[in-house]
């Protein structure tokens, strides 16, 4: 099931048959699935268990809406509007611009040739993708908060919420999967099912302060373009060979984020549990970054060979995944800075 089993295409062109990379690109949808239902479910409980630390009483606020109040109330502090801070702004940039030049001095010492263009257009598409259903994720997750659905997630059972927005994503990622490029309109369907059941997951978020989730987006952005330019620079197939310490580490993480909510735990094993989860999901998922920038670079070969049919809309699914596990995780460690103040 894993990537790390596929050697490097130069190695295989001599020695290997047609049917035999054909068959690998055949199974190359079925062996990320798992590592995606594990992505996914880790973006799910560090919601929840942030959303319960700031929220602690979403009760109330739903018993508000629903008597006709025009203002909704919850027990959180007043956020009070301030100007905007132009340092701040310039500290962000210089930390986003100094993880680029770090990230790629560190990690990309050993450059590749240049893209080629099949390379570069399922590159670019697959970003295209990305970039658009993040936004109409964002859109929607922002839509669903001012209609209210945002406060019945926080009164539901978490349990509840877990199961239902696990099952959506997975089965709409899964229908994505399974459904050939040529039918367009039944893949784009389950596409924008799956960015709807990523913005109900995602909607409580929008209780937070809308500065700090703008920085927490633009902390994404920097760290997730750094590490694919270093992922899209570096020689062929170098990161695929993270496959298997990726698909450990991501499990590690998942179930970190379920030990809170199942198991009675003392504050140091909370404090540990969490770490992993947060410090931990980081690195994870900015190697799948790596991991899955360098996928659709060798699935960009395998379609030129004609060996598998580009598909920039699967890609971008496991890309999605990761920026919004990132996302998330910076989101808490700017809310734990802020409490901390």
């Amino acid at each position: 099931m894993l990537n790390i089993l596929r050697p490097p295409l130069c190695s295989l062109r001599p020695l290997v048959s047609s049917e035999t990379l054909s068959a690998t690109a055949r199974a190359s949808a079925i062996r990320r699935i798992p590592t995606n239902v594990a992505r996914s479910f880790s973006n799910t409980s560090p919601t929840l268990q942030l959303l319960q630390k700031r929220l602690p009483n979403p009760q109330f606020a739903l018993r508000t809406m629903s008597k006709g109040s025009r203002s909704i109330m919850t027990d959180r502090e007043i956020i009070q509007q301030k100007s905007f801070d132009w340092r701040r702004f310039g500290i962000t940039a210089a930390t986003v611009a100094g993880v680029v030049v770090g990230l790629d001095a560190l990690f990309n010492r050993e450059q590749r040739d240049a893209l080629s263009p099949a390379e570069r257009s399922l590159l670019n598409d697959t970003f295209k993708y990305t970039g658009t259903g993040l936004a109409l994720t964002a859109l929607a997750a922002r839509q669903l908060f001012t209609s209210g659905y945002a406060f019945r997630i926080m009164a539901a059972n978490p349990w509840v919420v877990l199961g239902i927005s696990l099952v959506g994503s997975i089965g709409t990622m899964m229908g994505t999967f399974y459904t050939p490029p040529d039918k367009s309109f039944q893949k784009h369907l389950f596409w924008l099912g799956f960015n709807a059941c990523q913005a109900a997951t995602l909607s409580p978020l929008f209780f937070l302060n809308p500065a700090l989730l703008t920085r927490a987006a633009l902390y994404t952005v920097g760290v997730v373009g750094a590490i694919s330019y270093v992922g899209a620079t570096a020689t062929n197939d170098k990161y695929l060979a993270l496959g298997g310490p990726l698909l450990a580490g991501v499990t590690v993480v998942a179930l970190s984020s379920l030990a809170p909510m199942v198991l009675p735990m003392g504050m140091r094993a909370l404090a540990i549990s969490e770490s992993i989860s947060l410090y931990g999901g980081l690195a994870v998922f900015g190697g799948f970054i790596l991991f899955d920038t360098q996928k659709i670079l060798q699935h960009a070969r395998l379609a030129e060979q004609g060996q598998m049919k580009a598909d920039p809309v699967n890609e971008s699914i496991s890309l999605e995944l990761d920026m919004i596990n990132i996302f998330i995780r910076i989101v808490q460690i700017l809310t734990m800075q802020q409490r901390k103040k």
